[in-house]
C-alpha cells in the first residue's frame, strides 16, 4: 500500500486518500457500486449486494400498496419504470441476467397486487378480468374468474395464483398504456431482463 501509494504520487502526481484506499485481492474490492469475479482468463463486474437490495427498496417505496393505491397507476407505473431504466442504465456494464429476471419477476408480482387493490370489489375484479379473457382469447369460465375474485386469502397469495398471472403476463403488463373508461388497461411497465439485454447488445 505505502509503496503503491507513493508511486502514484510522484510519478502520476495523484492524490491517494487513505481512508478510501486499499489494497485487496479483484474479488474483495468495491468500486463505485461495482464487485468484480473472474470467468475463466477475464475479469468481469457485477452490482454489489448492497446495490441491490438499495434497488428493491426504492421500489417497494413507491408499490408500497396502501400508498399505489391511490394514486392512478400510470403514476406508480412511471415511477417504476423510471427507477429501473436509471439503474440499469449505470449497472449495465455489469453481469446480472438472473438478477434482472428475478427482479422483474418480483415487481410485476407487486404492480398485479396494486391493480387488484385497486379494483376493490369482487364483482369489479371478474369484470376486469373477464374483459382481458375476451381481448386476448384467455380461456378460462367464470368459475374459475369468481374463485379468484371471492378468495379469502390475501392479495399477495390471490395475485400468486395461475389465473391473475395468466391474465396479466408480462406481455399484458409490457404493452403501452391505453383506458378503459377508469380502468388502467396497458400499465406499460418495462421488464428489466429484455432492457438489460437489449441494452448489452447495443
Amino acid at each position: 500500500m505505502a509503496s503503491v501509494s507513493s508511486w502514484l504520487e510522484r510519478k502520476l502526481f495523484l492524490r491517494v486518500s487513505a481512508t478510501k484506499t486499499n489494497v485487496v485481492r479483484p474479488m474483495k474490492s468495491e468500486f463505485l457500486g461495482f464487485g468484480f469475479w473472474k470467468q475463466k482468463d477475464t475479469w468481469k463486474c457485477k452490482p454489489l449486494k448492497s446495490r441491490k437490495l438499495r434497488l428493491r427498496d426504492k421500489i417497494r417505496a413507491v408499490t408500497c400498496r396502501r400508498k399505489a393505491a391511490a394514486v392512478p397507476l400510470t403514476v406508480t407505473v412511471t415511477n417504476v419504470n423510471q427507477i429501473l431504466r436509471g439503474w440499469i442504465n449505470y449497472y449495465g456494464i455489469g453481469s446480472m441476467k438472473g438478477y434482472m429476471a428475478e427482479i422483474g419477476q418480483w415487481v410485476r408480482h407487486r404492480i398485479r397486487v396494486i391493480m387488484v387493490k385497486q379494483w376493490k370489489k369482487p364483482g369489479t375484479i371478474i369484470k376486469n378480468l373477464r374483459w382481458y379473457c375476451t381481448v386476448f382469447g384467455f380461456q378460462f369460465d367464470d368459475e374459475a374468474l369468481h374463485k379468484v375474485a371471492n378468495s379469502r386469502k390475501g392479495l399477495y397469495s390471490q395475485c400468486s395464483g395461475d389465473v391473475i398471472n395468466y391474465i396479466l403476463s408480462p406481455k399484458v403488463l409490457g404493452m403501452k398504456l391505453k383506458c378503459k373508461g377508469k380502468v388502467t388497461v396497458y400499465p406499460g411497465l418495462v421488464d428489466p431482463l429484455a432492457y438489460y439485454l437489449n441494452k448489452i447488445r447495443y
